[in-house]
């Protein structure tokens, strides 16, 4: 094959990236695949709308049956977003025997393994390492890097706007709704944030690491998700004091055959490689039994670095065209899917809740606690700002999450506690 045509769905950051980078890298792509990469078509909603890059006019087309139903095409790039639409889209370009690089961790983590399936039995391949932390290749690393490895446990910040907030919250001591304000202004947050601050946007990208890492098919209904709405300044001060620095954590782990997935606030001692991850910079680790710890880390997002993961898909792509050994990308979940009970999850936690500054306080917290079997590592009181209470921040040792739900709930019925004002998850140590 001297030469592979590409339709591409999407001209926005990513797309414009794609070009960029198919037009600048065109000799060294040619080398390394043995094979020229054109773009013939590619989708767009405005057909008329200045791009900031060069491209030929007659390229542009805004009816997406150019694309599917176009015999001359033989991958589709898939950087316009979307979920239900996009998914009938795709389906139907590889129902016409179109191979399918894609950058959108929404809809693999909905359909994805649909849409494998699909592509597996018309001998076409998806690739979409794009889908999760941008220019990192945490998804082709699994997959090849660390393929005859056992992985045991995946933890990172994959959501770049989310540690920007929380950055700029801790470091200057911010509020959340003006640094959220500030994010947007930036373009580091969408005008409607709700997928990246409610943690939807990390949970999807985790769902897809776990099917790669256990080799069993997790749904994204079966992650547990917190976002970072309530982390107040207060919480990060205390954290802060006691040595910890809050980032929102995606974490995949499995003992026993059995998985948890969740993304949630999490305290990390300053001191842990992921606690120095600031600003909008991603960072995966992933432990391993044979290898141990490995960490992967760069730009999250953005169009050059997401467009490098696109283009690198698309080069293994024509690889596996030339080689004749599509179609393999999809493999059947080795394991039936098997979650951990409440009883079964271990982890630290902070709590912090609002009481009664009287006597014997602390001794009625303290017997809900020792009846669930509770113990701390570290335990601080200050008083309040309002009048008659004061403030308990507590860090308990490894507890299961059921032991910690029925703390929570026996603590509401004591008269002493007038709030549990939060309660996070501890990792990196004890």
């Amino acid at each position: 094959m001297d030469q592979v045509n590409v339709g591409l769905c999407g001209l926005g950051t990513v797309g414009t990236g794609v070009v960029k980078l198919l037009q600048s890298h065109a000799d060294e792509i040619k080398y390394k695949v043995g094979s020229e990469i054109q773009i013939k078509k590619i989708l767009v909603n405005d057909t008329k709308k200045k791009r900031d890059v060069i491209i030929q006019p007659e390229w542009l087309t805004d009816n997406p049956e150019e694309l599917v139903n176009n015999p001359e095409l033989d991958i589709i790039i898939e950087v316009m977003g979307g979920i239900e639409d996009t998914n009938l889209l795709l389906e139907k370009a590889i129902r016409n025997k179109k191979h399918i690089v894609t950058a959108n961790k929404d809809l693999m983590a909905v359909h994805g393994q649909k849409l494998l399936r699909l592509a597996k039995e018309n001998n076409c391949d998806i690739l979409y390492d794009a889908s999760v932390a941008g220019g990192i290749p945490i998804i082709r690393s699994l997959t090849e890097g660390l393929a005859s490895d056992r992985i045991q446990k995946i933890m990172g910040i994959v959501n770049g706007t989310t540690n920007y907030i929380l950055t700029k919250m801790t470091d200057d001591e911010l509020a959340f709704e003006p640094v959220l304000k500030e994010a947007q202004a930036l373009g580091f947050a969408e005008a409607d944030p709700t997928s990246d601050v409610d943690g939807l946007d990390a949970a999807r990208k985790m769902t897809l690491l776990a099917n790669l890492a256990f080799k069993m098919e997790i749904g994204l209904d079966d992650v547990e998700v917190s976002g970072i709405r309530t982390i107040s300044q207060e919480d990060i001060t205390f954290a802060t004091s006691l040595g910890y620095t809050i980032k929102l954590i995606g974490i995949a782990s499995i003992h026993n055959g059995k998985v948890e997935v969740s993304v949630e606030p999490t305290l990390l001692p300053k001191d842990h490689p992921l606690a120095l991850v600031k600003n909008e910079f991603n960072a995966v680790y992933v432990y391993g039994e044979a290898v141990g710890e490995t960490m992967f880390y760069g730009p999250g997002a953005g169009s050059m670095p997401t467009a490098t993961a696109v283009v690198s898909d698309l080069m293994d792509v024509v690889k596996n065209i030339r080689l004749g050994i599509t179609g393999n990308e999809y493999v059947i979940p080795q394991y039936e899917k098997q979650l951990k009970e409440n009883d079964e999850k271990y982890m630290q936690y902070f709590i912090r809740m609002e009481v009664d500054d009287e006597a014997g306080t602390f001794q009625n917290i303290t017997n809900v606690f020792t009846n669930e079997k509770v113990s701390f590592q570290k335990i601080l009181q200050l008083p309040s700002d309002k009048e008659k209470m004061a403030e308990i921040v507590m860090v308990t040792h490894k507890i299961s999450k059921q032991q910690l739900l029925n703390s929570r709930e026996n603590l509401k019925g004591l008269d002493v506690v007038n709030e549990i004002i939060s309660c996070y998850r501890v990792d990196g140590e004890d």
